[in-house]
């Protein structure tokens, strides 16, 4: 009897540990979250095509869209965020003491800050490397005619260690100029204090198109010298958070990949495909096992758009960046952007 017993409490023990691992495990984050209804999102002071406010405090970009993807997904309303600017030396600190719940600020993923800061990288938006930024009128073509130049660049960012591996590397004698905002580097480099100006070719892109006196007396060399892949993070302590905001992101790129976009989305819906069903919660639970409702995928395509709209209205041709999609393109499309299955 005594065997018996232990046995049907065993079995009793893992049958509730089956049910459980069906259900919802919201997290802390997420509760809070709805519980102000809204979710504060840091981003970049002022980058074009990433995240910028305009005269009436609308913020527009890339990053930006990634946040109102989460909320469209969390609350079925994109607008449900709240946007905390940041600068390099800021953001880390903004995320891991809780003064924003995601931190979405062309922020480039690497060991060091995946594995000492408290955070963690949900996923990749945008690969990148880092270029530079000459005068046409300085005649250089390649970044290997920079011996001895003056260079500016932001500190607290990847982008001034890899200046240093860069010139150590080919004996180029850079000498930095280091700044600790990004308004304050510009300012700098198109006063003619710098020979170029350094950072991930998209903020280049951004840079010249924005601040340049005029955008085509200014080149990008073609080099690029690092791995920049740029996405949002979340603080190491809640791994639900993190599930839901990494997800949200392989809904946009799986909406792309399927061919869904905030036009069709509605008419995707009666598609005989199980995984679009899956996707935008005609059937299945996927929602409820992140914690929110089925139609989480739907309201973020619906209200945001897919990964290739979201591209193309903030950073791609048919924009003063004129970024081709590149590396950025789905992986049937030769690019590196690779959803997993929402099964």
């Amino acid at each position: 009897m005594k065997f018996r017993h232990l046995v049907g409490a065993a079995a009793a023990a893992l049958f509730a540990v089956v049910s459980v691992s069906g259900a919802a495990q919201a997290g802390a984050t997420l509760d809070a979250i709805k519980k102000k209804g809204f979710i504060q999102c840091g981003v970049n002071t002022g980058l074009a095509g990433f995240s910028v406010a305009d005269s009436q405090g609308v913020w527009t970009g890339l990053d930006v869209d990634i946040c109102k993807a989460v909320a469209a997904a969390v609350f079925g309303d994109a607008n449900a965020v709240k946007y905390t600017p940041t600068n390099a030396q800021q953001r880390f600190t903004a995320l891991t003491s809780g003064e924003v719940d995601i931190l979405s600020r062309n922020t480039t993923w690497t060991l060091t800050r995946d594995a000492s800061l408290g955070m963690m990288f949900t996923g990749v938006t945008y690969y990148d490397g880092q270029g530079f930024m000459v005068p046409k009128s300085a005649k250089i073509k390649s970044a290997k005619e920079l011996k001895g130049a003056t260079v500016c660049v932001q500190t607290g960012t990847t982008t001034e260690l890899n200046l240093a591996d860069f010139a150590r590397a080919n004996k180029l004698n850079i000498k930095p100029v280091v700044f600790e905002s990004l308004e304050e580097s510009k300012v700098a480099f198109f006063g003619g204090r710098c020979k170029a100006y350094t950072t991930d070719a998209s903020g280049l892109a951004s840079i010249r198109a924005k601040d340049a006196p005029n955008p085509d007396d200014y080149i990008i060399l073609p080099e690029l010298i690092s791995k920049e892949p740029l996405g949002p993070a979340v603080r190491r302590d809640d791994v639900e958070w993190f599930t839901l905001v990494k997800w949200v992101l392989y809904a946009l790129g799986e909406a792309e990949e399927s061919g869904i976009t905030s036009a069709n989305v509605n008419e995707m819906k009666s598609s005989a495909d199980p995984n679009i069903q899956r996707l935008l919660g005609v059937s299945g639970d996927m929602g409820q096992k992140l914690g929110i409702d089925n139609a989480w995928a739907f309201n973020a395509i619906k209200q945001v758009g897919n990964y290739g709209e979201i591209f193309e209205r903030n950073v791609g041709q048919k924009t003063p960046l004129r970024l081709a999609r590149g590396l950025n393109a789905t992986w049937k499309n030769g690019g590196l952007m690779y959803a997993m299955p929402v099964r």
